[in-house]
């Protein structure tokens, strides 16, 4: 028998934007909604970057772009009563960082996530499907949504906060999915292989998921060689000017949401390099001088080619075959070798359980109010919420830490302002026109 049961709020993900709006709910929101909100995780714990979780990998951001440090520094779920709790303070003021290590990251969202008292989560609950909830006379009442086991929840409230679904390139579709290995999955699906083996790895990408792959894949296969194979011209730092991280700021989000479509895209296209297409300055280091001893001793075990394009990919035989097309010249080559490692990113669409939430309620695009309300057709006393994937529309931070505790404040107040009558607030988009981000499959 199916089985099912309604709470008030629905939150699907259990990563950082939905934990921190747990905590949002339970020190701003009444106690009715906060225990009547649950939180659902597919995996068993909460990770962060749970794929690349590498033990010397830092994190990009300050530690103060905590969950609430921002939004109220006196929170007991900071990062730094987090450190205090554990016993780590003196050792992490002594290490003199404002950046942890990726690790520490990841334990903190689960000790927020073990420190609740209101808000519930459950793990191993992984959503299937989401369906929209009509009364007779056509108004929207909420949400069903359907787990993988066979159970529903019912809702008034729904916060999406899973990410964005990885991208793999087209070329790769004919590869057998043993032979290939995205940034999200690099840790389980590297520690199964044999260490023993001489394996010739390629990596894809010149941003920092893939040259943390080719620089750990050589510790992590220590008989392997790894060839990166990127389009630019070659590795390159961040932008991370101090005038450009003012762009960061949790108040630059109404400064964008505002601005025309053409400021935006200039926004957004000035700032790729301060958050893609770049590398920490350390790995940056790290990777060179690999190379520069290398060549010193005369033993290559690492090649970066640049400035290709990978067009075309087959298996022949045990070996996986790239066609490499240079893009200076046009020549075309073959590289050889046993595995393909992704560090292709995300796809900038919307994710497929939004495209499909979106399709289930007729709309062909998703219309994002500034506080992140998911603009449905018709008359509606529901309301769901889109995290960490407007940023078209409220700026290139939107997938970041750096809003987190702001966001969920303004969406913990969206909530508490429909709660407060039979329908949503009306919410005018900037220059009277609704924003919006694309529905493209």
């Amino acid at each position: 028998m199916t089985r099912h049961r309604d709470v008030e709020l629905l939150a699907v993900g259990a990563g950082p934007s939905n934990l921190a709006l747990a905590v949002a709910l339970e020190e701003l929101a009444p106690a009715e909604l906060a225990t009547n909100s649950l939180l659902i995780e597919q995996s068993e714990t909460v990770a962060w970057q749970r794929g690349m979780l590498l033990p010397w990998t830092q994190a990009q951001v300050s530690f103060l772009k905590d969950l609430v440090t921002l939004r109220d520094p006196c929170s007991k779920f900071s990062f730094l009563n987090y450190l205090h709790s554990v016993d780590r303070l003196n050792e992490f003021v002594n290490l003199g960082t404002f950046t942890p290590y990726r690790t520490e990251i990841s334990d903190y969202l689960q000790w927020v996530a073990n420190s609740l008292r209101k808000v519930r989560i459950e793990y191993d609950r992984q959503c299937a499907a989401i369906e929209p909830v009509h009364d007779s006379a056509g108004v929207l009442t909420g949400w069903l949504t359907r787990l993988s086991d066979g159970s529903t929840i019912g809702s008034r409230f729904l916060a999406i906060g899973t990410g964005r679904d990885a991208y793999v390139p087209p070329v790769f579709s004919e590869l057998p999915d043993r032979r290939l290995i995205h940034s999200t999955e690099y840790i389980p699906r590297i520690n199964e292989l044999s260490k023993d083996l001489p394996y010739h790895v390629a990596v894809i990408g010149g941003a920092q998921s893939a040259a943390e792959m080719l620089y750990s894949v050589q510790q992590d296969l220590p008989s392997c060689q790894a060839t990166m194979v990127m389009r630019s011209v070659g590795l390159n730092n961040y932008e991370s000017s101090k005038f450009t991280n003012e762009l960061y700021y949790p108040t630059f989000t109404d400064d964008f949401f505002a601005a025309q479509p053409l400021a935006r895209e200039q926004l957004l296209r000035e700032m790729h390099r301060t958050n893609y297409s770049g590398l920490a300055p350390q790995l940056l280091d790290a990777l060179y001088r690999q190379l520069y001893q290398e060549r010193l001793v005369g033993k290559r075990r690492m090649q970066i080619i640049t400035m290709t394009d990978l067009t075309a990919a087959r298996m022949d035989s045990d070996e996986v075959v790239l066609e490499l097309t240079d893009r200076k010249t046009g020549a075309i080559t073959e590289l050889r070798c046993d595995l393909v490692l992704l560090g292709t990113g995300f796809v900038p669409q919307m994710p497929r359980m939004i495209r499909r939430l979106g399709e289930a309620l007729g709309i062909e695009r998703v219309d994002v109010t500034r506080n992140y309300r998911l603009i449905t057709d018709g008359k509606a006393t529901a309301a769901c919420y889109l995290q960490g994937v407007n940023e078209a529309t409220h700026g290139i931070a939107d997938s970041l830490l750096s809003v987190l505790a702001k966001r969920t404040s303004e969406i913990a107040g969206d909530i508490l302002a429909c709660r407060a009558q039979p329908r949503p607030p009306v919410v005018q988009t900037a220059h009277g026109e609704v924003s919006r981000v694309s529905m493209a499959r």
